[in-house]
Formats: C-alpha cells, structure tokens, sequence
C-alpha cells in the first residue's frame, strides 16, 4: 500500500488519507448525503477541512444525521443548545446557515425531484474528469462554481459562495479533480 501513489493534499494524516481514499470524489447521488456535505463544507468557511473532518460526529450527532427535514424545523432553543455543544464549530451564523439550508434544500426538492437532480444538471448529470498534474493546477472556482453559487444564492442558501461549492463539486464527484496519479483518479470514474 505505500507505494500508491495519493493526492498530496492528503499525506501524513490518517483522517485525511482515509477520507481520500473512501470518499473524496466519489459521485454522490444521495440527497441526504449531499445536504451532509452542504453542511460540513458551509462550517468549514475560513478554516481548515481537516478542522472539520475531526468534527464530523459531533456534527453528525448535532444535525441529527444531517436528516434535513428535522433540521429545517430547529427552533431558537435548538440553536442555543447548539451553541454549547462542543463537537461542532459554534459560531452562530454557521449554525443558523444549516438550518436555513435545509429549508432551502427542501424547496428545491419540491422543485426538482430531488437535490440531485438540481447539481447535477450543473455538470450534464455526469462529472468532469480533470487531469491535473499537480495541487497548483487545480482551481479554487470554475464558472461553473460561480454559476451555481449565483443559483443558490438567489435561492438564500447561505455560507455557500463559489469556493465552497467548488469544494463540495469535489468532495461529492460533481468534478474529479484527483490528480491523474493519483490512484482514485481512475477508481472515481463514473463508467
């Protein structure tokens, strides 16, 4: 195993090499676990993802499993409790974002079938493979990011600008920005 050669953002921590090699960049179709992702990536605004990760329970357990019809009806004494609650980021914008995301995220359900179906429309439905060569290729936004998080904007997602959607577009496969030596780069294909 240690001559795989891996994405250099994720070398040297664990939490990080098995997040890259189990998740990062896979296509993912699952509303809830794009409202997960929507959710982490929105927290993660002006710290670091690995910040995150090492929270990601306690985000788990705070959001209810990310379950987002629940947490589209949080009340204020939900979000007080939260702010004590020490496995998640407690700044109370963030924390109200979520919430706030949710009930967007459910009207856009109503709308399109599914969250889904509304991303993935931004790629055609299938992701763009990228063939970056090193970490300094790949872009922090994309048009596409741009448009999207002009889309969701207008929508009142909150805490959801371009870079963090880009972000979330790789996390969740939209793109594949796997670097081509990298192994998964091949392995997160859609066929």
């Amino acid at each position: 195993m240690e001559n795989i050669k891996k994405c250099d953002w994720c070398l040297g921590k664990p939490l990080y090499e098995k997040y890259h090699d189990e998740e990062w960049g896979i296509p993912i179709f699952d509303d809830q676990k794009q409202f997960e992702f929507l959710v982490l990536e929105s927290a993660q605004a002006g710290l670091s993802w690995y910040t995150i990760l090492q929270r990601r329970e306690g985000y788990r357990k705070a959001f209810l499993n990310f379950d987002y019809k629940k947490v589209a009806k949080f009340s204020s004494e939900k979000i007080e409790e939260l702010m004590q609650f020490e496995g998640i980021i407690r700044n109370r914008k963030k924390i109200e974002s979520a919430i706030n995301n949710a009930q967007r995220f459910i009207e856009i359900q109503k709308e399109f079938g599914s969250f889904s179906n509304y991303i993935w429309r931004f790629v055609e439905g299938k992701p763009i493979v990228n063939l970056f060569k090193t970490l300094k290729d790949v872009p922090a936004t994309t048009p596409i990011s741009d448009a999207l998080a002009k889309d969701m904007k207008k929508r009142g997602f909150k805490f959801l600008g371009s870079t963090t959607l880009y972000a979330h577009m790789q996390a969740t496969g939209l793109v594949n920005d796997h670097l081509v030596d990298c192994h998964r780069h091949q392995q997160c294909k859609i066929k």
